[in-house]
Order: C-alpha cells, then structure tokens, then sequence
C-alpha cells in the first residue's frame, strides 16, 4: 500500500510539472487589418498640426492631425489610389501629396489648399515625378522627373509665387544626361552632389557647380566604397554624406568644399543609415541600423550634448522629424507586434504627447510576439542573422509548422518591424523565422556582398539552414516546415522548391522573381542610373552571364517542383511582370503538384488595397492549413 501511494504522489508531481499548453485568443484577418499603418509625419508651419497618411479608409488617404486636441480630419477622399502626404506649404495649410495609379510606380505630385481644391504639378502622363523638397529661402520646391528621358531623372525648380498665379510650369534646374543621381542641394542652390553607381560595391561622387559648370569627382578611393550625400550646411560650406570607404560599415563623414578636408564624424559598429541638421542646424539627428531595428540618436549642436529620448513603453523610436522652429519633433514609434504610433515631443517642455492609436481594439496585444533576434550557423559555418516569432502556444508537447521568411532585395533585410501577415500566421500557430541570408544588407559591406553573381546558392542554403534553428528550439514540427517571401523572397522560395526540392513542404511566392533573362532585360527605363551595378551583382542578360542566370532561373526547372505552391502576384507590376507568375504557375501545374494562384489587377509591386491584402494574406492561411499544418475541413471548421 506505501508503495501504492508513492506512485499516486509521484504520478500526480509528474502530471503537475508537464507545461500547459498556452491558450490565447486568435483573431481573423480582417481584425488584423482594423489595425491602422500609418507614414508621414510633416509639422506644419505654425507648429499646430501633424499631416500624416493612413489606410483607415480601406487605402492611403491624407490625414490632418490637431497636436493641440488629437482631433483627427481626413484631407483627401480616394477610393482608388493610395495618396501619400508629403508636405505642408512652407507658410499655409497647403499640402502635398504624390499617388501612382494601379501601383504603375509612374507617380503623380498634387498639392491641395485647405478647402479642398486640387492642383496637378506634374500634369504629363506616363511620366515618374517626386516632390524633393523646399528651397532654403522658401520661396519654391525642387521636383524631381524623367518627362525629358524616361531613362533619367531630371531635377526641376517651381516657384510658390508662380503656383499662385496659376502658372505650374517647373524650370529645369540639374540636367541629367550622364546618369547621375542628385543626391542633395546646396541652400543657395551653387552646388549640387551627384553619385553614380559602378557596381553594387562601388561608386564615385562629385561636386557640380552650377555656376562654373564643373563637375568634380570628390571620391578618389582605392577599393570599394560607396557614397550618399546627406546634406550641404546653411553657410554653403561643409558637405555631410555617409560612406563606407575604408570600412565595413558606413559612417557619416564631412567635406570642407572649399579646401577638400575631409573629417570622420560619427561612426558605430552598425552602418548610419541617414543623417540631417534641423532647419537651423540647432539639433543633428542621426539613424543608425543596428540589428535588425532602427537606433536615432539627436546631438544639441549648441551643447555638443547628446539629447536623451523619453522612453516609451512597448516600443523604440525609429524616426525623428524637427519642426522648423525647432521647438517639436514628431516620433515614429515602432515595435514588431504592433503598427507604429505618431507622437510629438516638445525640446522645451519636455511633454510628450501621444497622437494616433494605431491599433484595433478588437485584439488584445498580449496575444501577439514580439520578434526576437537570434543568429544560427550555415552550412559553412558563417553566423546567418534573423528574426525569430514563436506562437505563445508552441511547446515540446505542442509542435508547431514553421515557415522561413525570405525578404526581399536581394539586398533587403528582415528588420523588427510590424507585417499584420506575419502576426496573423503567429497568432495562429505558425513559428516564422525571417532570415538574413548572406548579401542582406545591415551587417557589413563583406556580408552584403557575400552573394554577389552565386544568387540560388549559397544565400538558398542559408535559408535551409534555418531550419537547424528551428529544430534547435524543440517546439518545431520539423515535417511541416515551409518557406515563403516576396520580390526577391519569392525567387528564393522557388528556387527552394526548383532545386532543392526535398527541404520545404510548401512555398508561398508572393510576386517574386523566376526568370532572371527576362527580369533583367526588361528593368524599368528609370533604374538605369544603376543598371550597370544590378548587372554586376546579379550578372548581366545579353552576355555568358546569360547561362547562369537561365540555370539559376526557376521557370526553366518548374519540372522539380514536388511541393504546394501558392502564387501572389499584382497585373501592374513593373519590376516583376505578371508573366512571370504566369508562367512558373503553368509549368508547376504540368507536374500535377497543388498550385494557387492570386493575381490583383490593380495592385503592383507590393499590396496597398487592404480588401486585397484580407484576400490574399487570407488566403495564405487557408493555403498553409491545408498543405502545411494539415488540418481537414471539419477541424478547420471547429476553429
């Protein structure tokens, strides 16, 4: 009988110990996109308001936000397009915002005056138009444009006094013939610094005067480096860019334009992506991408002290914009399981003011995950980074499918910011480790360049090695592991199930890329500027190049595909054609291997309508209940 009992007590220790499987609430596709994105973030000239651009309204419209009240107004009332604010008029409520249509990326620039009326400044059609900005003196804004050569981006100049005459006729302020990209302006409009891209490595800059009509290569270098001019200081002297010259990373660096001198400003162990001085250079404001998020730091330029940032719970501060009076800066606030918010801090009071909600009241963020970066070991031993979301349910006695997230590029990063699809396929019990391959960008010039011309190689086995990871965190079903990515992440998945066709159980292309020939051949005329270094990573179409781009195409091997595959694609897409889509769908069909396929015709190189992102993310889940996770009708139904 003692015996007896132990055995009770032990049996009941033992069945106390064993982990409860975690129940949480699992929201439907269309709760997730009740969720709001929300961009921009311009301050108006009075300091007053806040134009932002959301798709509450089903699509990008422009909003107007009081900083005062928080009181919300929609500006705009599109159906069809997406409108994306850009600006305020430097002294009115005036606004600009740009929209293409379809997603044809040929974008059109409006401005719309406060009683709604609107203006076209780039009436032309089949044209690409971007609003650059203002002038220092604010008395016009720089347009940029290829209305002359549809292969090259001119710079043009419109007077605000001529917009109110009615005159929008925009002069030609940078002709650019040698393809060149502006990369900034000097504030009395002198100089202006152009960059070219040899490869994807390499590149010059140069200083042009406008007066002269000189053009100077300012970049001698040896090796490879490359060159993004940020800004040209108030006094017209000194020239601010970032480079990775001599480094792994990219730095800030400054040049005297007078003598030549050339100073290291700040550098980390992470590249700088972006730096700007405030309207009069009293704060510095500097973006760093470090591991896989954004870091901004803002230097008091009065003080040479480093400001330090209210912390906001739940979330990092990926963007800063300074109100020209310097008095209020506008915070992007980003966390990887919820859209980022829109906040204004005011340098003087130090008060912090929350604007937008982004999130649906529906869904309870604690029911969502938070990413987290991990790094794991490739075939050959390099550390691959990513980003990690295990579903709160998974266990060891609750395996969960997984997926590998490809991102696009190919020299894309998968970064902590917020995807609905992945938090939806998370909520439902999907682990998704977004992965960088070798040649993602963030890590350093050596590894970004890791891949260049072996695509579908050594960067495909980085992603199959990302299922060691997966079994290294015992929650994993390791017979439903799937991948799935877009644009350059859809090649990827193909070229998993081309030619490596035994590691994945399903793929889900979203708009990628299956014929390398065809691709490169039929690039829009604009990205010419760089054509020669997408060439020089990727290998060029019209020489032997040619043979590997057709062996690592998939379209050409569609015969090896054994796995489920689903397709997403938009009609519209200029970088990605719908024939490319159509035709891996074709050849993967002909093996009698379950394919579906999701075309938008008014959608192109990524998914704005949020009716169409519930259909085909929906759809995605449907896809990978059935083929990956296995669930039959009736357990689909009892969900």
């Amino acid at each position: 009988m003692r015996n007896f009992s132990f055995l009770l007590i032990a049996l009941f220790l033992f069945s106390c110990q064993q982990p409860k499987e975690v129940q949480i609430e699992q929201y439907s596709i269309e709760q997730f996109y009740k969720n709001i994105a929300i961009g921009g973030g311009a301050i108006s000239a009075d300091d007053s308001k806040l134009l932002v651009h959301s798709n509450e309204s089903g699509i990008y419209n422009a909003y107007e936000i009081d900083i005062a009240s928080k009181e919300k107004t929609q500006l705009t009332n599109s159906t069809n397009e997406s409108y994306f604010s850009r600006s305020y008029f430097p002294n009115d409520n005036r606004f600009i915002y740009s929209f293409d249509e379809g997603g044809n990326e040929n974008y059109k620039v409006y401005m719309q005056s406060p009683d709604g009326e609107k203006t076209s400044l780039t009436p032309e059609d089949s044209v690409r138009n971007s609003f650059w900005g203002w002038s220092q003196d604010l008395k016009s804004m720089f347009l940029g444009s290829n209305k002359r050569d549809a292969k090259f981006m001119d710079l043009y100049e419109l007077a605000i006094e001529d917009i109110d005459n009615g005159n929008i006729n925009s002069t030609l302020l940078y002709q650019n013939n040698d393809g060149l990209d502006v990369g900034t302006i000097s504030p009395n409009k002198r100089y202006f610094v152009l960059t070219q891209a040899l490869t994807s490595a390499n590149g010059k800059m140069f200083l042009y005067d406008n007066e002269t009509k000189e053009k100077t290569d300012i970049s001698e270098h040896e090796g490879d480096a490359t060159y993004s001019p940020q800004f040209i200081t108030n006094d017209n002297k000194t020239l601010f860019y970032t480079t990775d010259e001599n480094s792994d990373f990219v730095y800030l660096a400054k040049r005297d334009l007078e003598s030549g001198t050339v100073e290291k400003v700040f550098e980390s162990d992470w590249d700088v992506w972006y730096a700007y001085d405030s309207w009069n250079e009293k704060y510095r404001v500097i973006g760093i991408n470090e591991d896989s998020k954004t870091a901004v730091k803002i230097f008091n330029q009065e003080t040479g002290k480093e400001l330090e940032l209210p912390s906001i719970d739940g979330g990092s501060i990926s963007s800063v914009r300074i109100s020209r009076s310097e008095k209020l800066a506008r915070l992007r606030v980003s966390t990887s399981a919820s859209p980022s918010n829109m906040y204004v801090y005011n340098f003087e009071s130090g008060d912090l003011s929350k604007l937008t909600n982004t999130v649906n009241p529906e869904i309870d963020t604690e029911n969502l995950v938070e990413g987290k970066v991990v790094r794991y070991k490739s075939f050959d031993g390099l550390e691959i980074p990513a980003v990690y979301y295990q579903p709160k349910q998974a266990s060891k006695t609750n395996k969960v499918p997984a997926l590998v997230w490809v991102h696009g590029g190919p020299g894309g990063q998968s970064r902590l910011s917020y995807f609905a699809l992945i938090q939806y396929l998370v909520n439902h019990g999907y682990a998704i480790l977004a992965v960088n391959n070798r040649g993602s960008s963030g890590y350093g010039k050596e590894f970004n360049h890791m891949d260049d011309q072996n695509h579908g190689d050594a960067d495909l086995k980085d992603c199959i090695a990302g299922k060691t990871y997966f079994e290294s965190t015992g929650v994993i079903d390791m017979d439903k592991v799937g991948i799935i990515g877009g644009s350059y992440g859809g090649y990827m998945t193909m070229a998993a199930l081309c030619f490596a066709p035994e590691e994945f159980d399903v793929g889900v292309n979203i708009f990628g890329v299956t014929n390398w020939l065809r691709t490169l051949k039929s690039i829009p005329p604009y990205w010419e500027s760089f054509r020669a270094a997408l060439y020089d990573e990727m290998g060029d179409p019209t020489t032997e190049d040619s043979v590997r781009l057709y062996n690592i195409s998939p379209v050409f091997h569609g015969d090896k595909v054994t796995k489920p595959l689903m397709v997403l694609q938009g009609a519209n897409d200029v970088r990605v054609l719908q024939v490319e889509s159509d035709d891996i769908v074709n050849a993967v069909k002909e093996n009698g291997v379950p394919v579906e396929y999701v075309v938008f015709p008014d959608e192109g190189h990524g998914f704005l309508k949020k009716e169409n992102e519930i259909k085909g993310y929906g759809q995605i889940k449907t896809f990978l209940d059935q083929y990956l996770k296995g669930e039959t009708g009736e357990e689909k139904a009892a969900e």
